[in-house]
């Protein structure tokens, strides 16, 4: 199956797959992002419309107490260095006036921002063609043999982008998120008539990351 088809039979599948992130600005997806890590965007959804209620700005959530902001995201996991994180990136914006970048590198050079934050920003809000590669997209790329079980999430964003049309990065990244996060689970796959169990990868990701634990335990 090619890599068109494969995206072709997910468009079928998740019609409407979408970041699930609630946000009406930059500010409010970068933050959400950021708070994302370890955690499921519901979660996420449950406290940030009161944090920015709170602070709309990054240069209110800036100037914030940051035990404020830590009562506002306790229910998320990490929420002391998360509290932190988002603080320290509002600061960064306030340097730039508010103003969101655009580029990788200046997303990047922004306190706590990554690769994959970065990514996110600027494929959903600027709708320039990017991969961002979280838990689920790095899953599937792997199991759907796209990657190699052993690649790292840098060398997976590059074979993304290489055997999929740059047209379609945008859209892929929704489409493999929707199908890790509600067919090709991590613990429980819905393998039982999947398209793509013929060329499935996944006892091979398993024995890896098996074999990888125990040569970690020496």
């Amino acid at each position: 199956m090619t890599t068109d088809e494969i995206l072709d039979e997910l468009e079928r599948q998740f019609p409407n797959a979408h970041c699930e992130l609630l946000h009406h600005n930059a500010f409010e997806l970068i933050v959400a992002v950021v708070l994302s890590a370890q955690t499921t965007d519901e979660s996420v959804n449950r406290v940030t419309p009161a944090l920015f209620e709170a602070f709309p700005t990054p240069q209110a959530m800036a100037q914030a107490d940051l035990a404020e902001i830590e009562n506002l995201i306790r229910r998320i996991g990490l929420y002391h260095n998360k509290a932190r994180s988002i603080q320290a990136l509002s600061r960064s914006l306030c340097v730039r006036n508010g103003e969101m970048p655009r580029t990788m590198e200046e997303l990047t050079a922004l306190a706590g921002v990554g690769r994959k934050t970065a990514n996110v920003v600027r494929s959903v809000w600027f709708d320039i063609p990017s991969f961002a590669v979280d838990t689920h997209v790095e899953r599937i790329a792997k199991r759907l043999g796209l990657a190699k079980v052993g690649d790292n999430v840098e060398k997976v964003e590059e074979k993304l982008k290489r055997k999929i049309k740059r047209e379609r990065w945008n859209r892929a990244h929704h489409l493999f998120i929707f199908f890790g996060r509600y067919r090709c689970t991590a613990r429980n796959p819905q393998c039982k008539n999947c398209a793509f169990a013929q060329f499935c990868k996944k006892d091979k990701l398993e024995d890896y990351k098996i074999k990888q634990k125990e040569k970690s335990r020496g």
